[in-house]
């Protein structure tokens, strides 16, 4: 009895020691971690004014270095202080820079462009997808890297369609250039939800049988897809927006309604995940109509509170991605299968290199030169210099296509095929060096092309909101006067500036839509104009003190 108490407690302890031993390791890679982030916020302020880097490139900069460091300590046996997981990307990572992209895009030149903005980010996903598969198809067979069935190779083509509008936002400014803004991060929210739409229906269809019917099937199926999240995500801001409204949470506590637009913008990407929809689309148009309708309803301190806390939320996802993805790419698990044959893993990520702007060129040169014929203005038509700065700038990939490759490569992070190893490191390989060099080359590509585009906007800037959350059209007041004005003076002339475009009278569908949203709309969920009363509040005091003589 007493042997067997022994040999128990003995056990016991240590199975307490090695659990003890995990979480002491566990807590040091998180407090190295967040020091790195530490480093890459400092870093990043230090480097503000670089025409080269950005915020993106110094944690890809940062990771590279730490996973040199870490594999060094560790005798080539790691590179990274965590383990990648998908969850973590989907579930906590990506609904936090969605939102924000949402919550803080500015809505008028993203519906003016909207038609636009889908055919580049549905169809010419669809595009590039096909033109990557026919093209690793043929070369991949040459290659000789491993036998890939129909599904596979679809599945690299929806993985390297995706591009990476997290880099982007860093890369363009919409202040300084908002119809290229508009465009390209349009095209990258609906790009990215095409492409895991695209993914997961590859991963699901039977493709042994292909015909006609299953096209239409597949056809309709991911149109479904595309209308329900974004009626999902429209439907959760006007809940979230009505229950502000008529609760009047800020007459009691602002930390209440500040939480609970928190918790609604999260509902919504999880909503659609539950019910196996895109959660990028419902939580980007979540965002949308939050910030048009419940971010009016809140209070004023609740306002500037959550205009922060989603940007700063984006900001630290943003970098935690790329921080990782810079230690991950020295994974030496991965690259232990490609070093017997080094020519092999650079030949196959030139090929995908090649095809993603071979790709990317196939939709969006055709697609621009139907939109134009489609504009009567040339304000409103793509030059070819504009065409030519969405081309670049969409060429960058990353997580979403690190997170499809391994989702589709790997199981549970680990890979023992070489042929999987392959398509990991040159997954991996392409998106370094397009974030690298695309995305510091971006912006010198800008001011080359379009020297003067930073002046067109001036008028729309409101010199009291911080830089970080610089967004004019949330704003509202401006956006109004400016209507008002164009309404009401019709002799207004039409030059082809940006400026003439905004001051020229219009019935446009936004015209309409606002004659519409006046009427019916936020007379019941709120907005601009119909703030609840909150007595106590900033808003009644700024009130009483504009009625005083």
């Amino acid at each position: 009895m007493m042997t067997m108490l022994a040999s128990l407690f003995s056990s016991l302890t240590s199975k307490m020691l090695s659990v003890s031993t995990s979480d002491h390791a566990s807590v040091v890679s998180l407090n190295l971690f967040v020091a790195l982030l530490c480093a890459c916020i400092v870093i990043g302020h230090l480097l503000e004014e670089n025409r080269w880097i950005n915020e993106s490139i110094t944690a890809l900069l940062i990771g590279l270095g730490t996973g040199v460091v870490i594999l060094l300590i560790s005798r080539g046996k790691n590179s990274h202080l965590l383990v990648f997981s998908e969850d973590l990307f989907f579930i906590y990572l990506l609904p936090p820079i969605i939102f924000n992209a949402g919550f803080q895009v500015k809505k008028k030149q993203f519906f003016r462009n909207f038609v636009t903005i889908m055919a580049f980010g549905a169809i010419g996903t669809i595009i590039s997808c096909s033109v990557i598969s026919l093209g690793a198809m043929q070369f991949f067979k040459k290659l000789d890297i491993a036998t890939f069935d129909l599904g596979d190779i679809l599945a690299i083509g929806a993985i390297f369609a995706a591009t990476d509008s997290v880099c982007t936002l860093q890369v363009l400014n919409q202040d300084e250039t908002p119809l290229l803004y508009s465009l390209v991060f349009g095209e990258g929210v609906v790009n990215d939800a095409t492409s895991v739409v695209l993914f997961n229906a590859i991963q699901s269809f039977d493709l042994t049988h292909l015909n006609h019917e299953a096209a239409f099937h597949f056809l309709g199926n991911f149109l479904y897809l595309f209308l329900l999240s974004t009626v999902l995500g429209v439907a959760t801001g006007l809940i979230s927006a009505y229950v502000i409204k008529k609760l009047y949470f800020g007459r009691h506590s602002t930390d209440r309604e500040v939480a609970l637009m928190m918790l609604m913008a999260y509902l919504s990407y999880m909503l659609a995940e539950l019910f196996a929809l895109s959660g990028i689309l419902t939580v980007f148009f979540c965002g949308i109509v939050m910030s048009h309708y419940t971010w009016h309803n809140v209070t004023e301190s609740s306002r500037v509170t959550t205009k922060h806390t989603f940007a700063t939320l984006s900001f630290l996802a943003e970098t935690f991605i790329f921080l990782y993805v810079g230690m991950d790419a020295l994974d030496i698990e991965k690259w232990r299968f490609v070093s017997d044959s080094p020519g092999t893993s650079v030949a196959a990520s030139s090929i995908l290199m090649g095809l993603v702007m071979l790709g990317r060129a196939a939709f969006v040169f055709p697609l621009s030169f139907l939109s134009n014929l489609s504009k009567k203005n040339q304000s409103e038509k793509i030059d070819i210099k504009q065409q030519v700065v969405i081309w670049w700038a969409g060429l960058m990939r990353g997580a979403v296509s690190m997170a499809l490759a391994y989702n589709k490569f790997t199981r549970s992070g680990h890979t023992e095929l070489r042929g999987n190893a392959i398509m990991i490191t040159s997954t991996i390989t392409v998106c370094l060096f397009s974030t690298m060099v695309f995305g510091m080359l971006t912006k010198p590509l800008i001011r080359h092309l379009m020297p003067h585009q930073s002046t067109t906007t001036s008028m729309l800037s409101d010199d009291n909101t911080p830089k970080s959350i610089h967004m004019p059209l949330l704003d509202g007041e401006q956006q109004d006067s400016f209507v008002e004005f164009s309404e009401s003076h019709h002799d207004v002339p039409r030059p082809d500036s940006l400026r003439g475009f905004l001051m020229r009278p219009a019935r446009t569908v936004h015209h309409y839509w606002r004659q519409f949203d006046d009427a019916f709309m936020r007379p019941v969920f709120g907005g601009r104009g119909f703030v609840p009363f909150v007595p106590g509040s900033p808003i009644e005091r700024s009130t009483h003190d504009l009625s005083k003589p």
